[in-house]
């Protein structure tokens, strides 16, 4: 019998080879579109790069997505089952599409006439999650269906699931089930309960709508379903789900990684980016080793607050008192701590890298270093006289080194600032001052001490004496010196640069006390020890940038000073710290600024307190008052762990005793004697000129007794 085609079969036949044909010729076209065989093979997912202390503590992450990997071994098999149960249960059966699901997917959503469910397994999922976009179309559905099979063919099972459980978004930040444990139960993956591991397979479908923290009702309902599965597909025991429904999980809302030491990241993140692709930084999964000693830096960060808060309260300003603290290893310049700031925030200008303030007294150091090293001696002596200057139109010229304005010689300014007379000086003294053209350095509390040693000068932080000092080594000698130690800012070539006029950047001055700290040597500071690709591969280690700028002799006699400035002068709260260490204060106008850097044989340790708006502080908070007890309480901590060391003296330093009035050897006579250093021929010969008359009418008294025979 002859069966008769009809035209319509014969159309609807045509149909079927041109809809079959344009499915192929549209396939062909999507498998172009979809990643090459080399980036499935080579497949990196988002990691975010973690940063470490010193110690290998977790200091923060740098990330796009936050996720950290863990291994398919580490993963607990209740965390599997529950995956496995509420999400693709016959996970281990296909390969990597379910005909069966995908049919009653499609037959649902035609119902609905809208994408309500899909059918997708793990395997699906995982290359909608890493390769493709979220839009819910055919195109997409279609290259998730080729891409699911070429994942089963390239990967093992447990491959699969292990990259599926470190890809997915739990919510809140939190990528990976690693994140995720932390996130909500500030666990590790593998300390997980079964209602725990329930939980956290239940938040997959819908991360948000089922979170714990914003709807913990739902959550645990949610829980439950997926312990049901599980008893059903027999994953778990009765006596299991039992336990496990009436086990309502504790979330406890950690974050995923505390945001520390903020400054100091920012500070070693702009080094890095110098280096580093964004794309690599921030995705790769890198480990970056620092500098940083954590436990120093909270320790660090508590100190400042609670002094700073105190400060608050007295100064009753609108605006809070800003802070800069930077502590390093003398030897390496390894940073250990860094705190640019109350709140970063509110502000992340980091006030110890970036801010201009002027170093008042702490500036001293570095002139008192020139003279040390261009004729004088710790023990030349310098009066200590009130001075005052007028502008010649050049420069600062000395006018008079006495209070006495009646014996000025009016000659030298009635041209210049037509002024002839005492009575016309008064008259006129605050505008003349206002307006730059007399100036009046005055000491601390306008207190001058007649004849004094250069030490004592120093430790008194006698504005007089340093410039005097200025004035006979040469502003431009000081410069260079300054240059030599690391200031690399404007430095205005006048007198008023001995008193710390010049503005410096903080972490510079530190860096410049270190040398005296390191017998000499300059070392940059560098907060990166080294970086690490994912498998733990170096990519790029740093070490001490060090060069001799200094003898180990002047460096040892500034620190031999700067000793006598926490022993005897300015700095005499550091004798709380109960070790041997040197520093120096350091005020500016109306304490403005307050300084003060110390350092010990191991750690040097720099704090500025002040308003980001240059306005005074208050009434005598000076370097010694406000910034000294910061660094003491600090620095307590960080050195509680080295012995206490005095520091290297070199070979050629010889130790006399010495007449502290002046500045001669002392005899049995002298009222006040101390040991002073020196470079061996720069020492004193001579006797205390004060005694001499006494000790050779005793010399002439023992000669003639003994001439007698007594």
């Amino acid at each position: 019998m002859k069966i008769k085609i009809s035209t319509i079969e014969t159309v609807l036949g045509f149909f079927l080879i041109f809809s079959l044909l344009a499915l192929i010729l549209y396939t062909i076209t999507l498998y172009k579109e979809l990643p090459s065989e080399d980036e499935l093979q080579n497949f990196t997912p988002i990691l975010s790069t973690k940063i470490l202390d010193r110690n290998d503590k977790l200091i923060t992450e740098l990330f796009t997505e936050k996720r950290t990997w863990i291994k398919f071994n580490d993963i607990p098999q209740n965390l599997i089952k529950a995956t496995l149960a509420i999400e693709d249960h016959n996970f281990y059966h296909h390969w990597g599409i379910n005909p069966k699901r995908i049919i009653k997917a499609a037959f649902d959503n035609i119902t609905k006439r809208k994408i309500t469910v899909g059918g997708s397994t793990i395997t699906q999922q995982l290359a909608k999650i890493s390769f493709l976009t979220l839009k819910r179309d055919f195109k997409r559905k279609l290259k998730e269906l080729i891409l699911a099979l070429y994942i089963e063919h390239h990967f093992s099972k447990n491959e699969i699931l292990e990259m599926y459980l470190n890809q997915l978004y739990f919510g809140h930040g939190a990528y990976g089930i690693q994140q995720a444990s932390q996130k909500y139960f500030s666990k590790n993956p593998q300390e997980l309960t079964l209602a725990e591991s329930a939980l956290l397979a239940g938040l997959i479908r819908s991360p948000m709508y089922y979170s714990p923290i914003r709807n913990y009702e739902r959550s645990i309902s949610r829980k439950n379903i997926v312990l049901k599965r599980m008893l059903k597909l027999n994953y778990i025991s009765k006596e299991e789900y039992e336990k496990a429904k009436l086990e309502n999980p504790i979330i406890i809302q950690t974050e995923v990684v505390s945001f520390n030491a903020a400054y100091f990241i920012e500070y070693i993140r702009e080094e890095l980016e110098k280096n580093l692709p964004q794309e690599v930084l921030y995705t790769s999964g890198m480990v970056i080793k620092t500098t940083l000693n954590l436990d120093l830096q909270r320790h660090a960060e508590e100190v400042c607050e609670k002094n700073l808060s105190q400060l608050d309260k007295i100064t009753k300003s609108t605006e809070p008192v800003q802070v800069a603290l930077v502590a390093m290893e003398v030897k390496t310049g390894q940073i250990l701590a860094m705190i640019g700031g109350r709140d970063f925030r509110k502000t992340q200008f980091n006030r110890v890298a970036q801010s201009l303030r002027q170093a008042g007294s702490a500036f001293k150091p570095i002139v008192f270093l020139a003279a040390l090293e261009n004729g004088f001696s710790p023990t030349s002596i310098i009066e200590d006289t009130p001075l005052i200057f007028f502008n010649n139109g050049i420069d600062w010229e000395l006018l008079s080194t006495s209070t006495d304005y009646t014996k000025i010689d009016f000659t030298k300014i009635e041209k210049k600032l037509k002024i002839s007379n005492y009575k016309e000086l008064m008259e006129n003294l605050i505008t003349l001052k206002k307006d730059n053209k007399i100036w009046i350095p005055e000491n601390y509390k306008n207190q001058y001490h007649n004849k004094v040693t250069l030490r004592r000068a120093l430790e008194l932080s006698l504005n007089s004496c340093a410039i005097k000092v200025i004035m006979e080594t040469g502003v431009p000698t000081v410069i260079n010196y300054a240059r030599k130690l690391g200031i690399t800012t404007q430095l205005t070539p006048t007198y008023s640069l001995a008193l710390g006029a010049s503005e410096v950047i903080p972490l510079e001055l530190v860096c410049a006390y270190n040398v005296f700290a390191n017998n000499g040597i300059k070392v940059q500071p560098y907060g990166i020890i080294e970086v690490r690709d994912k498998f733990g591969n170096t990519i790029k280690s740093y070490t001490p940038n060090e060069s001799i700028v200094l003898s180990h002799e002047s460096s040892y006699l500034i620190t031999n000073l700067l000793k006598g400035v926490i022993q005897h002068g300015t700095g005499k709260y550091a004798l709380n710290l109960g070790k041997i260490c040197a520093g120096k204060t350091g005020t500016t106008n109306d304490c403005t600024d307050a300084w003060f850097i110390g350092y010990t044989p191991d750690i040097i340790c720099g704090v500025w307190v002040g308003f980001d708006l240059k306005k005074s502080l208050g009434k005598d908070f000076t370097g010694g008052k406000v910034a000294c007890p910061i660094w003491t309480e600090f620095m307590k901590f960080a050195t509680k762990d080295f012995p206490n060391k005095d520091f290297d003296k070199p070979d050629n330093i010889v130790e006399l005793e010495i007449d502290a009035e002046t500045g001669l050897l002392a005899t049995e006579f002298s009222k006040k004697k101390y040991i002073e250093s020196f470079i061996k021929g720069t020492e004193p010969h001579q006797y205390s000129s004060f005694d001499t008359q006494i000790l050779e009418e005793k010399i002439k008294l023992q000669e003639e007794t003994e001439t007698s025979g007594f």
